[in-house]
């Protein structure tokens, strides 16, 4: 009934609810618990290995970035392969140009800047079906 609104993050079903986020929830709690601990020195993270079957192995949670930056992760794991592709890929373009480790802060600013942009282009080609406001030169202008 309401398969129209699943289609998108950025679109409000007449309820007021965002499936794609609740889809997102979903999959997280049937993934497997990843767990991050931080102190003065040093830093752990720690994936909890388990098949979803006897006959499948499991799936890699931790995940080494550069040398000074690690990740892990829970829930569905193709997404987040993709995310740990674009940090490393990013890493080693800095490490290449600046021959430095890329800051953390910087990495986090342009992950969300990355998503934005996405969610950014996918409100722009709406509001122009809708002639409504002038987002799209605000996306473009920010997204180039």
């Amino acid at each position: 009934m309401y398969r129209q609104y699943d289609s998108d993050n950025t679109v409000w079903s007449p309820q007021g609810r965002l499936f794609q986020i609740e889809y997102a929830t979903e999959a997280v709690k049937k993934g497997s618990a990843c767990v991050g601990l931080r102190s003065k020195t040093h830093a752990v993270l720690a994936g909890l290995k388990q098949a979803r079957s006897p006959l499948a192995s499991y799936q890699d949670k931790v995940f080494v970035i550069d040398e000074h930056l690690g990740v892990a992760i829970s829930g569905l794991t193709a997404d987040a392969r993709v995310l740990s592709q674009y940090m490393r890929r990013e890493s080693m373009n800095h490490r290449y140009v600046f021959e430095s480790s890329l800051p953390v802060g910087r990495l986090v600013t342009q992950i969300s800047d990355s998503i934005l942009c996405t969610t950014a282009r996918q409100w722009s080609s709406l509001l122009r079906s809708c002639q409504q406001w002038s987002w799209s030169s605000w996306s473009s202008s920010f997204c180039s």
